[in-house]
């Protein structure tokens, strides 16, 4: 029997997966822009900005999903990400607009995100349209 996994041990894994790639982004970006890397006036400090705060998320989440099926923050909290029919690994594809769903769940103020409190599965609207559910690791 899968147990899936509800809000709040998602949204713990989402904060620790934040605190292990934030200082790895402001290092970065202080090393490139210096001290105005911090200064709050514009949305982005240059290309390299960008790539560690939109592409360098998006590539080290994939790369854990594909190998591990969980990002460190979902491991620790020992649960991962599997095709919602199947109970088996999901596809690349499905992983890949999973992540692309999370930008659906994001827009209406977060909604999507919530939805995993009250859906019967703990599914998010990401999980929804990818096809995929989030269990406990039982391996």
């Amino acid at each position: 029997v899968q147990e899936y996994v509800g809000f709040w041990p998602r949204a713990l894994a989402t904060i620790v997966d934040t605190l292990w790639m934030m200082p790895i982004i402001f290092v970065v970006g202080y090393a490139v822009y210096g001290p105005r890397y911090f200064d709050t006036s514009s949305l982005h400090a240059g290309t390299v900005d960008v790539l560690m705060q939109w592409v360098f998320p998006m590539v080290v989440v994939l790369l854990f999903w594909f190998w591990r099926q969980a990002t460190p923050g979902k491991m620790a909290i020992s649960a991962r990400i599997v095709d919602a029919k199947t109970g088996l690994p999901p596809s690349r594809g499905q992983l890949v607009g999973r992540y692309l769903a999370y930008y659906v769940s994001l827009l209406p103020l977060g909604l999507g995100y919530l939805w995993v409190a009250f859906d019967s599965r703990k599914r998010g609207w990401h999980d929804l349209l990818a096809g995929t559910v989030v269990i406990r690791d039982n391996r």
